[in-house]
């Protein structure tokens, strides 16, 4: 099959990867697993992140025996639309749409930043989702809101956000930073299985989010502090080995 598919999405295209071995509807897999990419950084692009996805998720499949599916939220990879965080949130809920009809029960979610933040989200709001494993995730989307410019001049440089936003526009385009509240969203997970992962020297989201998050859940959190790990936890091998550890325990 080709590495990309497309659903329909809020946007226009969704781009969905399901990886190679996870078979059809029939197969017996140990559970299914969605996985969430974060927000470009570090002068990646967004085509480079859809890019990165498919050999992880494959990886992923192989080691576990989940079947695992990623989605690029709207202007990332080879899916259309621009980037806005309630855009992705919604894109987020189609996915979990979709993903649920193919495994024909319930679903975790695995996400990197922004994608494991928008996880925590989406399953305060949806049963079907069994668990979720969130890494470098921020607790909440306040330093976004009160720097919306800055944000939309990011999206624009990773080449997921086109044309200008005038300051009305930029409110309501930036309004789900603070509508959306990871923090809260985790009080209401347990008894849910939940990894919080995070890099011990994370320069973009602190390592107090985490804490903060493992909190809230209570004792249904698992929390593990990557020493020396930065933000960047898709690429940290030790990352990858502590998500399948908890994908083997939670299967």
């Amino acid at each position: 099959m080709p590495l990309w598919a497309a659903i329909d999405g809020p946007a226009g295209d969704l781009a969905v990867h399901i990886a190679s071995g996870s078979g059809g509807a029939s197969a017996a897999h140990a559970g299914t697993l969605l996985l969430c990419h974060g927000f470009p950084g570090g002068g990646e692009s967004a085509a480079q992140v859809g890019s990165t996805l498919p050999s992880l998720v494959d990886h992923l499949a192989e080691e576990s025996g989940w079947r695992v599916v990623v989605g690029c939220f709207r202007g990332v990879g080879a899916s259309t639309g621009d980037f806005s965080l309630g855009g992705w949130f919604e894109d987020l809920r189609v996915l979990v749409d979709y993903v649920t009809k193919l495994a024909g029960y319930d679903i975790s979610l695995a996400g990197f930043g922004t994608g494991g933040a928008l996880a925590i989200c989406a399953a305060e709001q949806d049963v079907r989702i069994r668990g979720v494993a969130c890494m470098g995730s921020p607790s909440k989307f306040t330093n976004w809101a009160s720097e919306l410019d800055v944000l939309a001049k990011s999206a624009r440089e990773a080449g997921m956000l086109s044309g200008s936003l005038d300051s009305q526009e930029l409110e309501i385009w930036g309004s789900a930073c603070n509508d959306l509240q990871p923090l809260a969203s985790a009080g209401a997970l347990s008894p849910r299985p939940v990894l919080v992962m995070h890099g011990t020297e994370d320069d973009q989201v602190p390592v107090a989010d985490a804490r903060e998050m493992a909190l809230a859940i209570g004792s249904s959190a698992e929390l593990r502090l990557l020493q020396g790990a930065g933000h960047h936890l898709r690429a940290d091998p030790r990352a990858v080995a502590l998500l399948l550890g908890w994908l083997e325990r939670h299967s």
